[in-house]
C-alpha cells in the first residue's frame, strides 16, 4: 500500500494549487487540481474515489471518497474552492504553506483546504481495522460562490451515510445551526425625460426610496416575528447592500435596481419571505405608475438546524467539552441535510483568520483535530 506525505506537506500542496470561486468569471478558476490530488492520496490508501464533474463545468468537480461499506456511516465534509485573494496584501505567498510564529499561513489553510490533510491523519489509524459502518471524506466544488457542488450532490443523493461533520473552521466546537441566505435584486423601472420638467418623466430613483423604506419596515415587522436567543445577532436581518440608478444629474431617472440579501433563522422559510416581498411590491408598482420586478442573484440557502439532542451532537459536545452552539456565517449543512444525514459544522481554525490576507490556522489545533475526527471516526464508524 502506498503512503501519502506527512500532514503539513499535504496541505502544502493542497495551497499551492489554485481553485478559486468566484460569480465573477475574471476571478473565477476550476478545482481539479486539488480534487485529483485528494484522489490520488484517498486512492492510495485503499479508498474507492468516485470524481464527479458538475454539470455544466467540466473544470470542476466533487469527489467521494469511501473506506468500507454499508449502511450508515460518518461523512467527513470540506469544501476545496477559496475566495478570491490579492497577493500584495499578503505577507507571504498566498499560494504555498508558511509556518511562522505557531500559525500556519496559506489561502485556504483555515478556509477550509487544511481540514482535508487533518482528516486523512485522522483516517490513517483505521486503514487495517474492518469498520462496521463506511467512512467517506467528501470533498465539494464551488462552495464559495453558488454552493453548486453540494446542490448537485444533493440532487443526486449521494452520497448516503447517517452523520455528516462538516470541517468548516469553528476553533473544533460544534455548530449546530446557522442562519439562511437570500441575496435578491429589485428594478424599478420609470421613465426618463428632461430634470427641468419633472412631468416629462417618471422618475426611478424616487419610486425606489419608497421601495426601500417599504423594505426596511418589512424587516422590522420580521423582527417582530422572529427571535432566537441562541444566535449572536438574534433576529432575522435583511441588508441593503449597493445601489445602481440613472446616468445624469439633468436627466430624470428612467431606471433603478437595488441589491440586497435576507438571512433567515431556522423556523423561517425563504420562500415565504420571498413571497411576502412581492406581494409588498405590486401595489407599490401601481401607485407610483412604475414596472418593478423581484429576482433572485443567487440560488437561496435554507437555514440549517440539527437537533439539540441528535446522536451526533450529543457524541461532539461530549468529545470536545463545548456544548453546540449557532454561527453566522452559512456553510453546506442544509444541503447535507438534505441527504438524510444528520449534520454539524465542526473544524479547526477560527472563520476570523477566513476570507482576508495572511488566513492561518493556529498549529496546536492540528494535533487536537486530528485527534477529535479519529474520536468520531472510531464512534460511528467501528
Amino acid at each position: 500500500m502506498s503512503t501519502v506525505p506527512p500532514l503539513l506537506t499535504m496541505m502544502n500542496e493542497l495551497l499551492s494549487e489554485i481553485s478559486v470561486s468566484s460569480t465573477s468569471a475574471q476571478w473565477d478558476t476550476g478545482n481539479r487540481q486539488v480534487i485529483d490530488k485528494l484522489a490520488g492520496w484517498l486512492s492510495s490508501l485503499g479508498f474507492n474515489c468516485e470524481i464527479i464533474p458538475l454539470a455544466e463545468q467540466a473544470n470542476k468537480a466533487n469527489l467521494i471518497a469511501t473506506l468500507g461499506s454499508g449502511p450508515g456511516g460518518l461523512v467527513l465534509s470540506g469544501h476545496t474552492d477559496t475566495v478570491p485573494f490579492n497577493e500584495e496584501l499578503w505577507d507571504m505567498n498566498p499560494l504555498s504553506l508558511t509556518e511562522q510564529d505557531n500559525k500556519l499561513f496559506g489561502l485556504g489553510s483555515t478556509d477550509m483546504k487544511g481540514f482535508f490533510p487533518i482528516a486523512i491523519e485522522a483516517a490513517k489509524a483505521f486503514l487495517d481495522q474492518p469498520l462496521k459502518e463506511p467512512l467517506i471524506i467528501l470533498a465539494t466544488a464551488d462552495e464559495e460562490s453558488s454552493m453548486d457542488g453540494a446542490r448537485e450532490l444533493a440532487a443526486q443523493g449521494a452520497p448516503k451515510a447517517r452523520f455528516a461533520v462538516i470541517g468548516e473552521p469553528t476553533d473544533l466546537k460544534p455548530i449546530r445551526m446557522h442562519k439562511g441566505m437570500m441575496m435578491n435584486a429589485i428594478k424599478v423601472e420609470g421613465r426618463a425625460g428632461h430634470s427641468s420638467n419633472p412631468s416629462l418623466g417618471n422618475n426611478a430613483m424616487e419610486a425606489m426610496h419608497i421601495v426601500m423604506a417599504d423594505l426596511m419596515a418589512f424587516r422590522a415587522e420580521l423582527q417582530e416575528r422572529y427571535n432566537n436567543p441562541l444566535f449572536k445577532v438574534t433576529v432575522p436581518t435583511l441588508n441593503l447592500g449597493c445601489i445602481h440608478g440613472g446616468d445624469n444629474p439633468n436627466r430624470i431617472c428612467g431606471q433603478c435596481e437595488l441589491h440586497f440579501d435576507v438571512r433567515a433563522l431556522p423556523g423561517m422559510s425563504n420562500a415565504d419571505v420571498l413571497n411576502e416581498i412581492s406581494q409588498r411590491l405590486k401595489p407599490l408598482a401601481t401607485q407610483l405608475k412604475v414596472n418593478i420586478s423581484l429576482r433572485s442573484l443567487i440560488k437561496p440557502l435554507a437555514p440549517f438546524e440539527q437537533s439539540a439532542d441528535s446522536v451526533l451532537v450529543k457524541a461532539a459536545e461530549q468529545l470536545t467539552g463545548h456544548s453546540a452552539e449557532s454561527v453566522a456565517f452559512a456553510t453546506e449543512g442544509p444541503l447535507l441535510q438534505q441527504l438524510g444525514m444528520e449534520t454539524i459544522v465542526m473544524g479547526p481554525g477560527s472563520i476570523d483568520q477566513a476570507h482576508q490576507p495572511n488566513e492561518y490556522m493556529a498549529l496546536n489545533q492540528v494535533q487536537p483535530a486530528v485527534d477529535l475526527l479519529a474520536q468520531l471516526i472510531g464512534r460511528f464508524c467501528l
